[in-house]
């Protein structure tokens, strides 16, 4: 059940979302004569009964003497794991015999394949989550000392290639079910080179590890041993007390998960750490009862899960609520997932062009090995986008809470969601959080931005994933040498729109937010697959995959990225709700991207001499925090300037439809705001509370109306532009309709002189520039 809550989690960053089996022999060793015979038949056994792709490619057929109650269903994809990691060319070579339609992407990893192993792949996407972990700690673990203790030994994939991550590692103590080994006071370069060695030692263990390079009191001990001296140097670095001069190995490994370190790297088999309100029948490991530890014993400041079920999901909460760092396994070593769904895309791909005569077969090989350095980063780069969004909103998850418990209530009547099966909080846990001012943590987190991908990418329609505005994201889901290939074979892949969708999905969360489809939605009454098309539209006009790659190059603080990255997004929400309320739906990507992305561009370049000492003084206040933490000036302008950009949403707008022209339009849009305190009072609305639902929809309601009042009075102002500047034709308007302009500037001066900065004044406010703008109308 475990292995499964896992798979549907990593489900949510590959294409396919269905089941995962597994293979298991018990009379013999998998990887013996008869375990092989076995896993053969049980290959061609699931061939059997699978669709195939026959004639040209995209005709499915069901196989002789098979019948099919479902529509077909092509995709059947072979992992490579334990016990079976050498079978990948076994699989395949049955695949291409049965002339089944992957060929060798049948199973990954495979000697035309990128083997998971020498690339490190699944150790690679776990230190990301590592590194962002550290960082919000204050360490870079690319120059800190960072201290560790590890589960597992060097022969490992995911310990071994996990602990080559960085030569600042101090690994002082880690075991495996073989022994343990303790360097409390290592040397970091030598260390990383003899841990190199073992690596690459085939068979390698702990016991070959060279004694000379051990720091001392250190050593290899067997766990077979009755009792393992412990040195003075142990005692410090495990923080044991000073009668501690022998443990049994049970004991000691103990104290090694609950040392005090700045990282526990668990790349081993088994479940060693729980939550102090489960019992060890609770945890099903009976192998591990006597070594494991609970959550509150943990010291560590990281737990890293490049194995899985290393803690329960109950231990990740409990230790998360304590102030531990920690996502779920299923998050961190997605990346293993990750690069064989890529290798089957790619290979797909590949086959295809091919087969039109677009690629040469000889250079076959030779392409899918010179693509390995494109996968790696690829998958890795989702890796960074999953760990930045969940991070963002640990960050931000008590203010956040409302939000998430309506997000998982509609998850819950539309998805099907089972909250105790991905140990979510159900209503009485939200009401005890909120309560106490607390909000979800990192591993509920990640369990809920992956049923958010899920969901969105269930609710996007056929029309949108065919639509050839997507064939950007499918693009750029592939590695860059194959983008050569013309449009017409990647909108042949089968796996299209499996591959758009997802990639549609991830963008709407990682670049829009954890709650950013949820809470357009509901702000709009747009459906996801309309939400998804404002955003595509939106992100083109704003040009948004440039700041946000700009933000994420940065080499700062995650607070820095963090508050960068919440503020671009805030200027993407409102353009994607201003496409839905004021534009033909459904929206038309590329048509809409044609009307607005060139005429904002050039405003944008003007838009400084616009801006009046109070739009400037607003934006210097908003920026300040950024630059005092070494935000790069020209970016900072840029992020920041996101929200005046906006504006020029609605500046095209009314010269199309007034037939002016647009510079003239924006310098008197900019003109009447000031003039008419628009911009006061639109902060003082982002000062308001936002305690909860209630509060922030009262906000969003009142900024709709400034921004319709500032839309209403500029185009009446427009009839009075004549020949002069923008001041002038604002001049002549408020001359015109003296009185109504006096009468609601007296409410707005009150608001802005008393400091009356509350809903009911700021409502009163809004309130009389809206009679204003309809009166003016009537009058003109």
């Amino acid at each position: 059940m475990a292995l499964a809550r896992a798979q549907n989690v990593k489900n949510a960053v590959i294409v396919p979302a269905g089941a995962k089996g597994g293979f298991v022999v018990r009379r013999s060793p998998a990887t013996s004569e008869s375990g092989l015979a076995c896993y053969r038949q049980f290959i061609g056994a699931l061939l059997d009964v699978v669709d195939n792709l026959a004639g040209d490619g995209s005709t499915p057929t069901t196989p002789q003497g098979v019948i099919a109650y479902d529509d077909p269903d092509t995709y059947l994809v072979v992992a490579a794991d334990k016990g079976t990691a050498t079978f990948s060319d076994v699989a395949n070579s049955i695949a291409l015999q049965r002339g089944f339609w992957l060929g060798d992407a049948f199973a990954s990893g495979g000697s035309i394949g990128y083997d998971h192993k020498k690339l490190g792949i699944t150790a690679k996407g776990a230190w990301v989550s590592t590194r962002r972990h550290l960082r919000e700690v204050g360490l870079d673990p690319e120059r800190d000392p960072i201290s560790v203790v590890g589960i597992g030994d060097m022969s490992g994939d995911v310990f071994g290639n996990g602990l080559l991550r960085s030569r600042t590692v101090r690994l002082i103590a880690a075991f495996d079910h073989r022994h343990i080994f303790l360097d409390p006071d290592p040397r970091p370069d030598e260390a990383f080179v003899e841990r190199q060695r073992l690596f690459d030692l085939p068979r390698s263990s702990w016991s070959d590890y060279n004694p000379d390079l051990i720091s001392p009191g250190g050593g290899v001990f067997p766990r077979s041993a009755k009792s393992i001296p412990i040195s003075s140097q142990v005692r410090a670095a495990l923080d044991l007390p000073d009668e501690v001069d022998s443990l049994a190995p049970d004991q000691l490994i103990r104290a090694i998960l609950a040392a005090p370190v700045d990282l526990l790297w668990n790349g081993g088999i088994g479940t060693y750490v729980k939550a102090s309100t489960e019992s060890s029948a609770d945890v099903g490991d009976r192998a591990n009862d006597a070594i494991r530890i609970d959550a509150t014993q943990l010291r560590a400041r990281v737990v890293t899960e490049g194995g899985n079920l290393g803690v329960t999901p109950a231990g990740r909460i409990e230790f998360a609520r304590l102030g531990g760092r920690i996502n779920t396994d299923a998050h961190d070593n997605s990346a293993g997932v990750a690069c064989s769904d890529l290798e089957v895309n790619v290979k797909i791909l590949v086959d295809r062009a091919i087969s039109q005569g677009l690629l040469d077969p000889a250079a076959r090989v030779g392409l899918l090995a010179d693509l390995t350095e494109s996968v790696e980063s690829l998958v890795l780069r989702q890796n960074e986008l999953q760990n930045e969004t969940v991070g963002l909103n640990r960050a931000r998850a008590p203010r956040q809470l409302d939000e998430h418990r309506r997000m998982l209530a509609r998850l819950e009547a539309d998805h099907g969601l089972d909250r105790a099966l991905l140990h979510l909080p159900d209503e009485s846990r939200l009401q005890a959080l909120q309560e106490r001012g607390e909000g979800l943590t990192s591993p509920e987190l990640s369990a809920l931005a992956a049923q958010v991908r899920l969901a969105i990418r269930a609710e996007l329609g056929e029309d949108l994933l065919d639509d050839p505005a997507t064939t950007a994201l499918l693009r750029a889901a592939l590695p860059q040498q194959l983008q050569r290939l013309g449009d017409e074979v990647f909108a042949q892949h089968p796996l299209r729109r499996g591959i758009v969708g997802t990639a549609l999905a991830g963008r709407l969360v990682d670049d829009g937010g954890l709650c950013f489809t949820f809470r357009v939605s509901n702000d709009t009454g747009a459906s996801t697959d309309d939400v998804a098309r404002a955003f595509l539209i939106a992100s083109r006009i704003f040009r948004l995959d440039d700041t946000l790659g700009a933000i994420r190059a940065l080499d700062g603080s995650t607070t820095l990225t963090d508050t960068l990255h919440v503020e671009a997004r805030r200027a993407a929400q409102r353009a994607c709700c201003w496409l839905l309320q004021h534009r033909p739906q459904p929206l038309d990507v590329e048509s809409e991207v044609a009307r607005f992305a060139g005429p904002v561009a050039a405003l944008r370049e003007r838009l400084p001499q616009w801006l009046r000492p109070a739009d400037l003084d607003n934006h210097e206040m908003r920026s300040a925090w950024a630059l005092e933490h070494g935000a790069p000036p020209a970016l900072t302008d840029k992020v920041y300037g996101l929200l005046d950009a906006f504006c020029l949403l609605d500046v095209v707008e009314l010269a199309a439809v007034t037939d002016t022209d647009p510079e003239t339009v924006a310098a008197t849009y900019f003109a009447v705001k000031d003039h008419h305190r628009i911009n006061v009072l639109l902060q003082a609305v982002s000062e308001l509370g936002r305690d909860d639902r209630w509060d922030v929809l009262a906000r969003q309601g009142l900024r709709d109306k400034l921004y319709r009042a500032a839309r209403s009075l500029t185009r009446s102002t427009l009839t009075y532009a004549g020949s002069g500047d923008a001041a002038d034709a604002v001049d002549r308007w408020t001359r015109h309709h003296h009185d109504l302009v006096a009468r609601a500037h007296r409410t707005v001066d009150a608001v802005e002189v008393l400091d009356a900065r509350r809903l009911a004044s700021l409502s009163v406010a809004v309130h009389s520039l809206q009679t204003l703008s309809g009166s003016a109308q009537l009058l003109s």
